[in-house]
């Protein structure tokens, strides 16, 4: 589309001249022409893909490792001591305890002219509880983890279609 008002900054040539202030300043308003500077915006779209840079491979190894457990154990002794009583009784006596003294008592019987009976003697029985650590060597298994990872030369992209997945 061709403009009514003939542009001051065009030559008859065809060369364009840049307008000079002061002829802006002395010429009509409606003969200044107006130049449009058009506005450029650059946008960047960012978006993510799923590519394969390499496998992993995991596997377990056990390894037997002996040990010392520690424990505390208990062990119970009997001492046995026979006392001499050789005392006539009427009656068997029963077991009794005094303290940590478990007393039983041995009978026999004597042939008299008559029947008596004889307290031959006592077993007293003392406990004792001892307790000792000890050590033990156990095989114990403990399993650690190898990682191995296979690096690929050029990535690729995973296809929709692949059931493998990066780890």
């Amino acid at each position: 589309m061709a403009d009514p008002i003939p542009n001051p900054s065009m030559r008859l040539d065809g060369e364009e001249q840049a307008p000079v202030l002061d002829d802006a300043l002395r010429s009509d308003p409606r003969t200044v022409a107006e130049e449009i500077i058009p506005v450029v915006e650059e946008s960047a779209i960012i978006g993510k893909r799923q590519v394969v840079t390499g496998h992993v491979r995991v596997r377990t190894v056990t390894d037997t490792v002996e040990e010392l457990a520690h424990a505390s154990v208990q062990r119970e002794n009997v001492e046995v001591t026979r006392v001499p009583i050789d005392r006539v009784v009427e009656t068997a006596p029963g077991i009794r305890t005094d303290g940590d003294v478990t007393i039983v008592p041995v009978l026999e019987e004597v042939l008299v002219v008559e029947k008596r009976l004889v307290l031959k003697e006592e077993l007293h029985i003392r406990r004792r509880i001892e307790t000792e650590a000890v050590e033990v060597p156990v095989i114990v298994r403990k399993q650690r983890a190898i990682v191995e990872r296979e690096a690929q030369d050029s990535p690729s992209l995973l296809d929709e279609g692949q059931n493998e997945k990066p780890i």
